[in-house]
């Protein structure tokens, strides 16, 4: 299953509108006293909508790339993008980085697909004009990897292996040095890691540690390295075990904002088997293994991208990364 340009007109359909749909909101927001009363829209006159910042980051994210993919879908996407990412709007998203007790804000997730919205941007006025935010939330990767000691193995927004993919992608291009600074501390979070449990997944992942690990891992070894090291970290994969990474998640209750996000659990595995199973041999016992069951994975939940604000908010990004990868 791969994306279609139906399937690519639905995705900006949704993302347009919910990116400029200021409420519900959920705000990632420190107040320093009683007078710091600002709204959301005040605060943040860019990425104010999609319920919350970082997703309004990756829903511009994925109108972008789909800019990309099918240019006739300009025409929808870029009147909101030339009133929205303006010189004096993105100069406040900048400034709120300046605000004390600002240093966690979306740490990692929301830094992360800042610079994966930089990226899918590049070559437009709009890309330009992000520049700086980027370079700022790079600076923050630079100076944050040295002080993480430990990784966070998490399902779901601090998952270190998933930021770590999105900024090497980006800082290979943008930021050599970022990008080998994140090499060598994936390596050195990871590198020994060896017979994967998989207690995946829990109630509200919609990541899976073990595959973002693998992931990030694949993106900084060569292929032969990283060959050894996934047969050592998953050694029986190919007989499908552990068997969770290998069984699509089944929400309960898609209009509860937490459980609906097995419906990205189950996207994101796509996307993590698909491009592993690119770094591997075609004659890997688990190359067939890893593109059947990604498409399981998408096939269980490609039906439910919209229909309730609580996933539709946020999943047509997962599901792009899945419809479109290996080649992201």
């Amino acid at each position: 299953m791969n994306l279609t340009p139906e399937l690519a007109a639905k995705f900006a359909r949704i993302a347009l509108g919910h990116v400029a749909h200021a409420y519900p909101h959920k705000a990632d927001h420190v107040s320093n006293s009683a007078a710091d009363t600002a709204s959301h829209t005040e605060l943040h006159p860019v990425f104010f909508g999609s319920f919350d910042w970082h997703s309004c980051v990756h829903g511009w994210w994925l109108l972008f790339r789909l800019r990309a993919a099918y240019p006739d879908l300009a025409g929808s996407i870029d009147p909101l993008a030339a009133t929205t990412f303006t010189a004096e709007k993105l100069a406040v998203e900048l400034a709120y980085l300046d605000r004390p007790n600002s240093g966690g804000f979306e740490r990692p997730y929301g830094w992360a697909w800042l610079l994966a919205l930089h990226g899918a941007a590049a070559g437009t006025e709009w890309g330009a004009r992000l520049d700086p935010l980027a370079r700022a939330f790079a600076a923050r990767f630079a100076a944050f990897l040295p002080k993480a000691t430990y990784p966070i193995r998490t399902g779901s927004h601090a998952n270190t292996a998933f930021a770590c993919v999105l900024a090497h992608d980006w800082a290979t291009v943008h930021d050599p040095a970022l990008a080998g600074q994140i090499a060598a501390r994936v390596s050195g979070w990871y590198g020994s890691d060896r017979d994967a449990q998989a207690w995946e997944p829990d109630g509200d992942a919609f990541l899976s540690p073990v595959l973002c690990e693998a992931l990030a891992m694949s993106r900084v070894l060569p292929g032969t390295e990283f060959t050894a090291w996934f047969d050592a970290f998953l050694p029986r994969a190919a007989a499908r075990d552990p068997a969770a990474l290998f069984t699509p998640a089944v929400p309960s209750d898609r209009s509860d904002g937490k459980i609906a996000h097995l419906d990205g659990l189950n996207f994101s595995r796509a996307w993590c088997w698909r491009e592993i199973a690119a770094k591997l041999s075609p004659a890997h016992p688990l190359y067939t293994v890893a593109g059947s069951t990604a498409g399981a994975h998408i096939a269980a939940s490609i039906d439910h991208v919209a229909g309730d604000y609580a996933g539709e908010h946020w999943l047509a990004t997962f599901a792009f990364l899945a419809l479109t990868s290996p080649s992201l």
